[in-house]
């Protein structure tokens, strides 16, 4: 027993945390895991695994005190930063478009877009996509989110109108001057059409996804956006989410996924913004209280 107690009064005061360090500690989790998700199939992973091979070295060849090796591994970890730099610069350029072009401030933002804009925009896509898909006619659609494409609407031709069947069509139509680019679509409006998208990076993506694909796949990649394709070789439907590429999609499961990523979001952003005039009216509401 009082072996215990000395454990606890020698130990314990060790592992006593405050909030802060568990804040501190779940801030880093989370920066570690945004890091590994973007690292992920890529062969910036395969660096960072040559990395973490290196640093392994370098301790062991301390711990067995060889002198040259450790001396060497140690002048390369000096120059560590700039060369991460140099290989990491993509991802680090992605972080920070994304950082830069997120929507900050949901309260100050403004008017949104209605859950019906956004039903019947889904709706037409959907029917635009099945005929599509039928007919072999090559697409590529855009749906933004929190991050603005507004570089990428500059790349095609601005417009602003509803999304409707008929004019996705004429727009992907083949002998149509916007086909080969893609449609933007910003809060259930067409904003852009005829846009070009970056490529993806990912070198281990299937060979027989043609440009079309890994632009869309590229376009999830660089922003959240909801991407949707109609490959003009097959016909078959397709939707990238953060890089992850679902493929052979009945218009069915089309039209579920963009309604469980687009109205979900909306829904979300809706409750974001109530938040804080709800507390605002209850606490006035509250203060006329005591005041009677």
């Amino acid at each position: 027993m009082e072996a215990v107690q000395i454990f606890i009064q020698t130990y314990l005061p060790v592992f006593q945390l405050r909030l802060a360090d568990i804040l501190d500690i779940a801030i880093l989790s989370l920066v570690i895991y945004k890091i590994l998700w973007m690292l992920r199939k890529t062969s910036s992973g395969r660096v960072m695994r040559g990395i973490m091979i290196l640093i392994l070295a370098m301790g062991l060849s301390s711990a067995i005190n060889l002198t040259a090796t450790s001396f060497l591994l140690n002048k390369v970890v000096e120059w560590g930063i700039l060369v991460l730099v140099i290989l990491f610069q993509p991802e680090i350029r992605r972080f920070l478009e994304r950082v830069g072009s997120s929507r900050f401030g949901l309260v100050f933002a403004s008017a949104k877009a209605s859950p019906m804009d956004l039903e019947m925009a889904i709706t037409q896509t959907v029917e635009a996509y099945a005929d599509l898909s039928r007919d072999k006619v090559g697409a590529l659609m855009v749906f933004e989110r929190q991050n603005l494409l507004d570089d990428v609407i500059k790349t095609g031709t601005a417009l602003d109108c509803a999304v409707s069947s008929e004019l996705l069509k004429n727009i992907f139509w083949n002998k149509a001057p916007l086909h080969d680019g893609a449609v933007i679509v910003r809060d259930g409006r067409i904003v852009g059409a005829g846009c070009m998208l970056p490529l993806s990076g990912n070198v281990n993506l299937s060979r027989d996804l043609g440009m079309r694909h890994r632009a869309g796949i590229g376009m999830s990649e660089h922003s959240d956006a909801v991407v949707v394709i109609v490959s003009e070789e097959t016909g078959s439907i397709s939707a990238a989410v953060g890089g992850m590429l679902k493929r052979h999609l009945a218009p069915e499961t089309l039209e579920r996924l963009l309604r469980n990523e687009l109205l979900a979001d909306s829904q979300e952003e809706r409750k974001a913004a109530q938040i804080p005039l709800l507390n605002f009216v209850l606490g006035r509401n509250r203060k006329e209280g005591d005041q009677l």
